[in-house]
């Protein structure tokens, strides 16, 4: 099932030898099937800012470090090449600012203290303290019996063994879940579940019926899961970050970082015919 456009995306603007930023940005979004509302939802860029930029207007972007990012994050979300309408960014607004030069090294160099020098009169005093020590208690130790003799002169018992510490025994890692485990699934329905792996995706999910299911944002790390009696009908805005399991089975189609994909899966075997 297809989603609608806005009206805006049916607007049309004279042809140009080389297409501004937001008319670049308008044609991927209109190329790609999305409307300026799931390119926010997916984006987390305010609706009204996606109109502006679309209209060549980075007024409401607060600044150029913002007005980068922005069309940094729109052009993946459509599939481009942020690259190039950066460099035209730039080149339309001046640049980008230099760097601030660092500071001298021979600042840093005249503020670090210097090293203290060894005490060598204390050295030689706590020196001359052990070793008088150790001869006062060799020359006390001497009157003390030989060690293992008791004082009648019989040899001096064996010390028990001491008993040894019960180990406590390593905890166990919790098994992961085995494919097994995935593909116990009901073989009268349609279960899909959908995990972000590499990166954060925007998703939307429906039924048969057409009802909504789930409309929103996939976190990197984060899995969903959906089920129905005939079909589920999936949009998948950087498929190139999801991996999915289609009815207990690993789907091993391999999809583009930021492409938008339109998928329908029903009961039985997803690769089958």
């Amino acid at each position: 099932m297809s989603i609608g456009n806005s009206p805006e995306d049916d607007r049309t603007f004279p042809a140009d030898d080389r297409d501004s930023i937001g008319r670049a940005l308008q044609q991927a979004r209109i190329a790609a099937g999305l409307t300026v509302e799931e390119v926010s939802a997916s984006t987390r860029v305010r609706i009204p800012i996606v109109h502006a930029i679309e209209e060549d207007d980075f007024s409401r972007c607060g600044g150029d470090v913002y007005a980068r990012g922005h069309i940094r994050t729109l052009a993946r979300a459509v599939g481009l090449d942020p690259a190039p309408l950066i460099e035209q960014y730039d080149g339309e607004h001046g640049g980008r600012p230099a760097p601030t030069p660092a500071a001298p090294l021979f600042e840093a160099e005249r503020i670090r203290p210097e090293r203290r020098r060894p005490n060598w009169t204390a050295a030689m005093v706590a020196a001359i303290v052990a070793v008088v020590g150790f001869v006062g208690f060799t020359m006390f130790d001497g009157n003390e019996p030989p060690k293992g003799s008791t004082a009648e002169g019989g040899p001096a018992p064996a010390p028990e063994k001491a008993t040894a510490a019960a180990k406590p025994k390593p905890v166990k890692p919790a098994p992961k879940p085995t494919e097994s485990a995935i593909a116990a699934v009901p073989r009268d329905k349609v279960t899909v579940k959908l995990s972000a792996i590499d990166d954060k995706s925007w998703i939307s999910a429906k039924d048969h019926n057409g009802k909504l299911l789930f409309d929103g944002l996939l976190l990197e790390g984060e899995s969903k899961t959906f089920q129905d009696d005939e079909r589920i009908d999936l949009v998948l805005g950087n498929a190139g970050a999801i991996e999915l399991h289609v009815n207990g089975k690993k789907l091993q189609d391999k999809f583009e970082s930021g492409q938008v994909e339109r998928l329908t899966y029903t009961k039985g075997d997803p690769e089958a015919g």
